[in-house]
């Protein structure tokens, strides 16, 4: 053969070839099109072509798929039963006959067909895993359980499948099985733990009804009871209780496991910090505290002791409902534990809440003002924290009335932190400081400054003050109104909101025409949020949303509303209707992600 006549042939073989793939890979497109389109008939003739050129599995299934969406029953049978003699492992082929047999109301055929499956199940975990999801696919629970408890006798291993079994009973909602499979994995290997917990974790989201919860709190008893030995059943109660927020059991059963495994405390802490940042401040003091009780000579006292201390700090100052004695109580608590810590910058840290604690709500300034200076005396302490120390320094003056050294101690910090966060907090609080005296051009000056600023919430704070000030300087009544609005605004401040609140209702009777009259009402209505006075806040939230729907405080009263009846009037169609207000009215509020998420959530759906 000459070499041409060769690389001819060879030609025509590959573009044979070539085009035989082309007209498959069209052919399959087309026919799977026709099938996502129900055009069954057409998807048929396809299949049927595709499967007997290449014999593929894949066209096997859509064919006798497609005959059955045509009620070809007689047909399919015909198929699956050729494909049957054909294969070498027959067994998925007697599933498919028994569910092809199950849609013709044949049940006892069906039922043959599947015992006999299990039947001949064969010593091969590998095996015994197809045929278990072959049944899943087909929705024959029953008959996939079957095959794993069988399995596990054939490969005489009773641990096996477990992990399997639970997700089988996952999908037939008997949650008391699945826990058990959970559970005995765990008897096997605490290692399995995180595993689990993810696991369980979206039946937990999904369990509506609290079924689950309460079944795998019960089953997580009677284990610990039972197997004293494995404490993991105690991990897991411990998790389940924190999905529940219900921090004061997680804290009964993180005890017994401490004492249990003689620990060092660091679960407590970790439970407490949870605890904290859930706003259970009275679960994580008493956390705390159960490390503190260890004693000095366990690693995480000191941690426990300072974080005990703050947490008393936020209970106590979140909630006016306090007596002198609970801030007494908290400053000697916070000096004993600045003393422990010593100098260093964690005893800073505390020097700064104790003095706020000292000035603005003991009315001790002169005491706060020596608990700072004496932490600005701290060598070697990081300079960003000295800053925020001296920041509460000048707040100190500011609420003694020293407006001088205020001013001073400002400027001071702003200088030494130029083109940075702090700075630019120092210069706000500055012109504040201004505007709170009345000197409002000057500070309206700065506060344009500072509209530029890196820091979002900076420029957003100089935005809006800047703005109350521009929209009140007009004329000599108004500006007496924005004088009176200023000294609310500081003794606010200054923790004297019975004072603020008698202040802005002059403001209300003076100047009842005013436009600082939005500005007062939602003033007051934040005063009444911010003392827990729920009723009193909605009621003057609501005059904003009703008579100044246009003005800058509208979708800020709005979101407010919606905050208030969704976390504590607990008035769950309301609020959803308030954040659709904001979705609605409002396309260009600060708040619409935010209210977005919310009514989605109370809408029932499923937000990430």
């Amino acid at each position: 053969m000459g070499v041409k006549r060769f690389f001819f042939i060879l030609f025509l073989s590959i573009f044979g070839i070539t085009t035989y793939s082309q007209n498959q890979s069209s052919d399959t497109q087309l026919a799977y099109k026709y099938y996502r389109s129900n055009e069954f008939e057409k998807a048929t003739v396809l299949y049927k072509k595709l499967f007997e050129q290449n014999k593929s599995s894949v066209y096997y299934r859509y064919y006798v798929n497609c005959l059955i969406a045509l009620q070809d029953y007689e047909l399919a049978e015909k198929v699956i039963k050729k494909q049957l003699k054909k294969k070498h492992n027959k067994l998925p082929y007697y599933i498919e006959l028994g569910s092809l047999y199950k849609l013709q109301n044949k049940i006892s055929k069906a039922k043959d067909r599947y015992d006999y499956v299990i039947k001949k199940l064969p010593s091969n975990e590998n095996q015994i895993s197809i045929i278990a999801n072959k049944f899943i696919v087909k929705r024959e629970y029953e008959y996939a359980e079957k095959s794993y408890l069988r399995g596990r006798k054939l490969l005489n291993d009773k641990d096996l499948f477990n992990f399997e079994l639970a997700n089988l009973y996952y999908y037939q909602r008997n949650y008391a099985k699945m826990i058990e499979q959970y559970l005995d994995m765990l008897s096997i290997s605490e290692m399995y733990l995180q595993t689990v917990q993810n696991r369980l974790q979206s039946a937990v989201y999904d369990d509506v009804d609290n079924d689950l919860r309460d079944l795998l709190k019960s089953a997580l008893i009677r284990r610990i009871q039972k197997q004293a030995n494995k404490t993991v059943f105690n991990e897991l109660l411990i998790w389940l209780y924190i999905q529940e927020k219900d921090f004061e059991n997680a804290m009964v059963q993180a005890k017994a496991l401490d004492l249990r495994r003689n620990e060092n405390g660091e679960r407590l802490v970790a439970l407490a910090r949870l605890s904290n940042s859930n706003d259970n401040y009275q679960v994580a003091v008493n956390a705390y505290q159960y490390v503190v009780d260890k004693g000095v000579n366990f690693g995480y006292y000191l941690i426990a002791k300072k974080e005990q201390v703050e947490v008393l700090y936020k209970k106590i100052t979140s909630n006016n409902n306090f007596q002198s004695n609970d801030l007494l109580s908290l400053e000697n608590n916070f000096i004993n534990t600045i003393f422990i810590l010593g100098d260093n910058e964690e005893s800073i840290e505390l020097s700064i809440k104790l003095a706020h604690l000292q000035a603005f709500y003991l009315d001790e300034f002169e005491k706060a003002i020596v608990t700072l200076n004496n932490s600005l005396k701290i060598r070697r302490a990081d300079s960003r924290l000295l800053a925020k120390c001296k920041l509460e320094l000048a707040d100190v003056y500011l609420y003694s009335g020293d407006m001088w050294n205020a001013t001073l101690t400002y400027a001071q910090v702003e200088r030494s932190n130029k083109n940075n966060p702090i700075g630019y907090e120092a210069k706000f609080r500055k012109s504040k400081l201004a505007y709170y005296i009345g000197d409002f051009k000057w500070a309206q000056a700065q506060l344009d400054v500072l509209k530029a600023s890196t820091s979002k919430l900076i420029a957003n704070d100089a935005c809006q003050l800047s703005l109350l000030i521009a929209d009140n300087s007009d004329t000599g009544s108004i500006n007496i109104s924005l004088e009176m609005y200023a000294r609310a605004d500081l003794l606010v401040f200054r923790n004297k909101d019975s004072l603020a609140i008698l202040t802005i209702d002059s403001i209300l009777s003076q100047f009842p025409t005013n436009s600082i009259i939005d500005d007062a009402i939602y003033k007051k209505a934040t005063i009444y949020l911010n003392n827990k006075q729920y009723i009193k806040a909605v009621e003057n939230f609501k005059k904003i949303v009703d008579n100044y729907s246009f003005d800058v405080w509208a979708d800020y009263a709005l979101f407010n509303l919606a905050q208030i009846y969704d976390k504590h009037l607990i008035n769950k169609e309301k609020a959803q209707q308030l954040y659709k207000k904001i979705l609605i009215d409002y396309q260009g509020s600060i708040y619409v992600i935010q209210a977005r998420k919310r009514f989605r959530l109370l809408r029932g759906d499923i937000v990430e």
